[in-house]
């Protein structure tokens, strides 16, 4: 199967569609600056911030003004319309990575929760809720669709959007979709500024990737969705193939929570395994877009993955989040669909604001170059070590295609859990229902003898939600001042699954599914599909969630209500 992108769609910084991106990226025009929207009191930091109110983007979108929407659903939307209307055609599954939701909404009203006042605001909160949220005004606007068949939201932090568009990859060839909606959507929210800032990783003037006085990233907010559908099908309606879905790969780091290794080596197994799903070399790489955040860990780390894969043929390189910002979970759905501007357009987006080389740093092109690109590369790599890498080609390349088959019965841990397994200084960092879920998994590699599964998978409803509810709630009381980074750092909600790769040394497929009630189904769903194209053959799927009063308690003004939840499952074919 020849996989073809036949629309895009983004809003960002730089633009509120790809036709303002695309005049702002040949025009080196940075949209990061001083905050308008987020009311946060850190206003010396600078941001990528879409220039739109909420009540703006509502009218935009034609959405009543006083419908409470999350503002991440609210980019989504755009985004997403965009990318439908220009591939002028429907699709039965729809993928969105964020780590963010409603995040902005509960902010703004958890005093109002606090003093007992219900709202089915509370709800938006979930990350998959604010995926269906853009799932239900896409019907009018695209051509009156039915519902969505099957509608999932990865939330491995910044690698979210790209694991979105490798599942959407992976049900167009086990025949479970005809055409996918794939990328993600994120905005900014006083929570995850003040996180990244307690981390102490914000620059307080514009980012400079790769560059050796480099002092951290802005972040932004976006949306960036691709349309993939059959090569055949796009050419039988006659639809325009902006290029395709080469390879791709996800892997984890294994290293620390927040950091990357020095050796760069989730990123290197990511790259590598999507140029060998796409039967090419490094020399035949074109250009790549760069996770690149400015960071000095980050572009460290990267350029070690980069010359190791590449060496001293290492092709034109840059990141575009001088200009966007990090838009973390959106990050790859928007830098991909920027690739495949820059492929069409036939050019390299420019590196902003490099001025300075340094040793063990890679040198990316600081001015736009126009340049021919058959193959292009890019990267999104995430907390936790979750590194994720997607080849785009010019022309098609053939992917395997398989029939869904069975899922093996699973091995089951969840009822007795010998927390012995936990030692004394582990225990310390965990909260109670992390540390039952790893004296669940490492019963399970003993009984199974499975101890470094080919895929790492959690579902969960709500996240971590003790660390985030810890944090919200310091940074709410104290105004956003003298804020700790540990709540911050295990609030994601792939904490727990990067965790577990980290504890085993697992370099495997690492996801987090967070869409509802219907998490597990679509944690189950990814390891069915990749076992059936032979991507994997054994899967520790974890399922996750923590009952916290202060979140039961606003729950339950809408009569609804948290539960623990630590169950480990490990699936495998028999040889």
């Amino acid at each position: 199967m020849r996989i073809a992108i036949t629309g895009i769609g983004m809003v960002s910084a730089i633009g509120m569609n790809s036709a303002e991106t695309l005049q702002s990226l040949l025009n080196e025009q940075s949209g990061i600056g001083s905050m308008r929207v987020l009311g946060s009191v850190h206003r010396e930091l600078p941001v990528g911030e879409v220039p739109l109110t909420d009540a703006e983007l509502k009218a935009k979108a034609g959405i009543d003004a006083h419908e409470p929407v999350p503002r991440t659903s609210l980019l989504g939307i755009l985004a997403a319309r965009e990318a439908l209307a220009m591939a002028n055609t429907t699709c039965d599954a729809f993928i969105s990575g964020t780590t963010v939701g409603g995040m902005d909404l509960t902010e703004q009203h958890w005093a109002e929760y606090e003093q007992g006042q219900a709202s089915e605001n509370i709800r938006l909160h979930e990350a998959g809720e604010s995926t269906n949220v853009i799932a239900r005004h896409l019907a009018p606007f695209t051509f009156h669709l039915s519902p969505f068949t099957f509608t999932a939201t990865p939330s491995t932090a910044c690698s979210s959007a790209l694991n979105a568009i490798m599942l959407g990859a992976n049900l167009l060839r086990t025949g479970q979709a005809k055409a996918a909606l794939v990328g993600g959507a994120e905005s900014l929210s006083k929570f995850h500024l003040n996180g990244f800032n307690t981390l102490m990783i914000l620059d307080h003037a514009p980012c400079r990737p790769f560059d050796a006085d480099r002092n951290g990233l802005n972040l932004g907010e976006g949306a960036g969705f691709l349309v993939l559908e059959p090569e055949e099908e796009a050419l039988q309606r006659g639809a325009p193939v902006l290029a395709y879905i080469g390879g791709y790969a996800n892997t984890c780091d294994a290293f620390h929570q927040t950091a990357s290794s020095e050796s760069g080596e989730g990123a290197y197994l990511a790259m590598s395994k999507a140029l060998e799903m796409a039967g090419l070399q490094p020399a035949d790489i074109d250009y790549i877009n760069a996770h690149g955040t400015a960071t000095p860990n980050n572009d460290l780390s990267e350029s070690a993955a980069l010359l190791r894969l590449f060496g001293d043929k290492l092709p034109a390189v840059s990141s575009t989040k001088a200009f966007t910002g990090h838009t973390t979970s959106a990050s790859g759905g928007l830098e991909a669909a920027i690739c495949v501007l820059a492929m069409q357009h036939a050019f390299v987006p420019a590196n902003l604001h490099w001025h300075h080389s340094a040793e063990g740093l890679i040198t990316p092109v600081t001015h736009t170059q126009k340049r021919t690109l058959t193959h292009v590369l890019c990267n999104a790599f995430g907390f936790g070590g979750n590194e994720s890498s997607l080849v785009l080609s010019a022309h098609g390349i053939d992917l395997s295609e398989s029939p869904l088959a069975p899922l093996p019965e699973p091995r089951l841990n969840d009822q007795i859990v010998n927390e012995q397994m936990v030692n004394a200084a582990e225990a310390r960092r965990m909260t109670p229902q992390t540390r039952r879920l790893v004296a669940a998994v490492r019963q399970l590699m003993v009984s199974t003898g499975v101890t470094h599964p080919d895929a790492i998978i959690c579902a969960t409803q709500w996240g971590c939600m003790l660390q985030s509810m810890r944090f919200l709630q310091d940074m709410l009381a104290s105004d956003e001042q003298q804020l700790k980074p540990t709540p911050f750092i295990q609030s994601t909600h792939n904490t727990i699954a990067s965790l577990i790769a980290i504890l085993t040394g697992n370099h495997g497929y690492n996801a987090t599914y967070s869409q509802g009630k219907q998490s597990l189904e679509c944690a189950l769903k990814d390891v069915q599909t990749q076992m059936s194209l032979g991507l994997i053959r054994s899967a520790l799927v974890l399922e996750f969630d923590e009952q916290v009063d202060a979140w039961d308690k606003v729950l339950s003004l809408i009569g609804d209500s948290t539960q623990d939840i630590a169950t480990a499952r490990m699936y495998r074919i028999n040889e």
